[in-house]
């Protein structure tokens, strides 16, 4: 197996900003910075390729996202498995994504979406 990133930082091996730590987990930052402020991925300590992997370390993930979804008002809780669906990291993780009225981040099956695609094909018509 190729050196996973999210292992490395696990272990204390690579930096990131843990902005919480769980004896099963990690809330870290993206090193993007994110979509927006906030943003957060909540990984496993231990290597788990995908949330369809070991359903028993998925729900784990899943139990601390929502103590830290807990303390928003709205948000988006985001995971991926695979090319196809846009997994770019091969150890589960998940997106904890603040958001509110207006934040100008639409996801695919929104009218905010629609609206962001029928003026981008508008611009370039």
């Amino acid at each position: 197996m190729k050196t996973c990133v999210f292992c490395a930082i696990a272990a204390g091996q690579a930096p990131a900003v843990i902005v919480r730590e769980w004896p099963d987990a990690l809330a870290i930052r993206p090193r993007s910075g994110g979509v927006n402020d906030g943003h957060v991925f909540v990984l496993p300590r231990v290597h788990v390729q995908d949330a369809g992997t070991d359903p028993d370390v998925t729900v784990a993930v899943m139990r601390r996202a929502a103590e830290l979804m807990a303390d928003l008002p709205a948000a988006n809780l985001i995971t991926s498995k695979g090319d196809a669906a846009t997994q770019s990291v091969r150890h589960l993780h998940v997106h904890v994504v603040p958001r509110e009225a207006g934040d100008g981040l639409p996801l695919p099956w929104t009218p905010q979406h629609a609206a962001r695609a029928a003026a981008q094909n508008g611009a370039t018509s």
